[in-house]
């Protein structure tokens, strides 16, 4: 079943849809996080001096305390704690990798954090005219007790905001590719931000304090009663959701009625209706790969799924759009969102991670990543076969492997499969896809050299031309070990993989020593030089494909 809307003919090209709670999550955060990059960097600025950062806390604050600029900052702080909430009140267990808990204990402490800056900044801007200034916020906590609470809540936004970008973004191979200057970036910015605060109240030591409107006792009063109001308040109402969701769950554990069973291989368990899979996984100790954190990005933890489809339901517009992305068949779903009404059969898709959490290392199946697939095949072989003794054919696989293999190497890939007489190699492990295909490119020529080279004297020896195939694509693939027990093996798996060892095959009829696809050679940025585009009908896939072909 192709889970690929259809478009009518009447209908618009791009329907205007409302938001998915994904779309609201990831802008609101985004808004959010813009405002405390924006933060750190203004207290950055004391370390030059008071009055460069005061000047950018002028500017900024126009725009803040507009109305556009208060609708986007207090909307997106509502609609991400709203979302906080349900996520919460839906979550039917606690249980969750340690970064994950850090990441929701900080997003719902924040508010506790923030209250105090609220009420004394823009309460007091709100209610009496008092504009903000570095004055009141470093000469008022300029006392160990007040900065740690000042740095401390600068550090709990910055964190959370940083973790929720690594949870959504990890599995892109840019970020995994600059993650070690985004981490510096995330460590560094806070430590300056303080060594700002620092050094603007270190200036004020030996200047003196700038004139500045404060609140009056009476004032103070009132902010600080506003202050203790919203703490109370916000407090109360996170203990009652949590004493909700406690009651909920535990009147589900004894209803016998409202469980479900789910059937794993080799063991079934029990849990209340309205569970995830990823939530019963998680309760029963149930390894179970989820690298986004359960917000239908990633699909690492995707299931197949066998039982009546009343109890299986229809994916949400979020869960769809990811399943269309990995071109998932119809009885694959993501256990972060498939929520059973009945007893099912569930079969996790890929294997559990050294350390839940983490992105798989080389080693590990379950990553996805863009790479280029090359597949090279040595024609003719069967006819060898039958006319040489079997250690002759051992040397000759032996001598073309290697010289394949060395190829592969020195361009920057990695040789992944000698089976029979073909080489599968993969490119792109540790680089972007441009360069991925780059690699991949220069190997097909290294190989084309060394066997012609090769040629004359095995012609000589065997009576026969050296001659061989090559075929190339380039898309998204699961990469990890796959097998049985101790025979497993490091390998590539999906549409990309199929489709280039049959343009492997096409190879053959096209008289052409490479195939490759108009997608991989335009990564490359070599499709302009490589002559007519042709368009190929592939086995297996659904569209046909362009492609280009080199010469023999």
């Amino acid at each position: 079943m192709d889970r690929r809307s259809p478009r009518t003919p009447s209908g618009p090209i791009f329907p205007l849809r409302p938001p998915t709670r994904r779309n609201l999550r990831w802008a609101s955060g985004l808004v959010l996080m813009a405002y405390v990059t924006a933060h750190l960097l203004n207290h950055s600025l004391g370390i030059y001096s008071f009055a460069a950062a005061e000047t950018v806390l002028r500017g900024v604050q126009k725009f803040w305390h507009s109305l556009p600029g208060t609708v986007l900052l207090y909307g997106a702080a509502a609609v991400h704690l709203a979302l906080a909430v349900v996520a919460l009140w839906e979550r039917r267990t606690l249980r969750m990798p340690p970064l994950e808990g850090l990441r929701v204990l900080l997003g719902f402490a924040l508010p506790l954090l923030l209250a105090t800056h609220l009420t004394a900044m823009r309460g007091a801007y709100l209610a009496y005219g008092i504009e903000g200034s570095y004055v009141r916020v470093v000469w008022g906590l300029w006392d160990w007790q007040g900065a740690a609470a000042q740095l401390g809540m600068m550090l709990a936004a910055w964190a959370h905001g940083c973790l929720g970008l690594h949870f959504a973004l990890r599995v892109k191979p840019a970020w995994r590719r600059f993650s070690h200057l985004l981490l510096a970036i995330a460590v560094a910015l806070p430590l300056t931000a303080a060594m700002g605060f620092v050094s603007m109240g270190r200036e004020f030591q030996w200047t003196g304090v700038p004139p500045v409107t404060l609140p009056t006792p009476e004032q103070g009063k009132a902010l600080n009663a506003a202050e203790g109001g919203i703490k109370w308040f916000y407090g109360l109402a996170l203990v009652a959701l949590l004493a909700a969701r406690w009651g909920r769950n535990g009147l589900a554990r004894w209803s016998r009625q409202a469980s479900v069973a789910l059937r794993y291989p080799g063991r079934t368990v029990q849990v209340p209706r309205g569970w995830s899979v990823l939530e019963a996984s998680r309760s029963h100790g149930i390894a179970h790969v989820s690298i986004c954190g359960g917000r239908a990005r990633c699909s690492t933890c995707r299931v197949r799924v066998a039982g009546p489809a009343e109890h299986i339901g229809e994916p949400g517009r979020d869960e769809q759009r990811t399943l269309e992305r990995v071109r998932a068949p119809a009885d694959v779903r993501l256990a972060c969102q498939l929520r059973p009404r009945g007893d099912i059969e569930v079969t996790p898709l890929f294997a559990p991670l050294p350390n839940e959490g983490r992105p798989a290392p080389v080693g590990s199946f379950g990553r996805e990543r863009d790479v280029a697939i090359l597949f090279v095949d040595l024609r003719r072989w069967s006819g060898l076969s039958e006319r040489q003794w079997p250690f002759d054919l051992a040397y000759v696989l032996d001598r073309y492997f290697a010289t394949v293999g060395a190829a592969v190497r020195e361009s920057g890939g990695v040789p992944n499969q000698f089976i029979g007489d073909s080489v599968m190699a993969i490119f792109g492990l540790e680089c972007d896809l441009p360069t991925a295909c780059r690699q991949a490119l220069r190997a097909t020529e290294l190989i084309g050299q060394r066997m012609d080279a090769w040629s004359e004297g095995f012609e000589a020896q065997f009576g026969q031309r050296l001659e061989f195939g090559m075929g190339l694509h380039a898309g998204r693939a699961a990469v990890g070990e796959v097998g049985y027990l101790e025979t497993t093996t490091f390998t590539a798996i999906g549409e990309v993989v199929n489709t280039a060892s049959r343009l492997q095959d096409h190879s053959k009829t096209a008289a052409s020593r490479l195939v490759v696809s108009l997608f991989a050679a335009e990564q490359a940025g070599v499709a302009d030089a490589m002559g007519a585009v042709e368009t190929l009908t592939v086995r297996g896939r659904s569209e046909p494909l362009e492609v280009l072909r080199a010469p023999a």
